[in-house]
């Protein structure tokens, strides 16, 4: 009677996990969907959601994500796609990519910042790099 058409992903989008304090995980993590992380994380992080390291939070490794809220410690090499907002408590060391970066009074931010340009890479079928300008 009512077909419900299954793409394959399971309904994640609106979800967050979270890695409480007091919680220390070594390892890898990758995930499609937002993620909060209080406790503690040695691995690297890959999203293609928000990232929201908490005040007790701390992340040794490289992180890649769309966006990011940072208020714990993050040692590593970052790459944000879009927003990197680093609140007045955080701690980052290491190398930093981003599209928009929000640095906050206070913030320890003690890393080479690169900043990516406005416009997306894309590849061709023939292997040939171009630049898709944003809209």
């Amino acid at each position: 009677m009512f077909n419900k058409k299954n793409t394959g992903y399971p309904e994640v989008f609106g979800k967050t996990n979270r890695i409480v304090e007091g919680t220390n995980i070594t390892g890898d993590i990758d995930t499609k969907t937002d993620f909060r992380i209080d406790g503690e994380l040695t691995g690297n992080f890959v999203s293609t959601g928000r990232l929201v390291l908490g005040p007790s939070g701390v992340i040794i490794g490289d992180v890649i994500c769309n966006n990011a809220d940072i208020e714990g410690k993050l040692k590593g090499k970052v790459k944000v796609n879009e927003l990197l907002n680093v609140k007045a408590k955080a701690s980052i060391e290491g190398e930093v990519t981003v599209g928009k970066l929000a640095v906050e009074p206070g913030a320890d931010f003690s890393a080479s910042c690169t900043m990516s340009d406005s416009s997306s890479k894309l590849m061709l079928s023939d292997g040939k790099e171009t630049k898709q300008k944003s809209k």
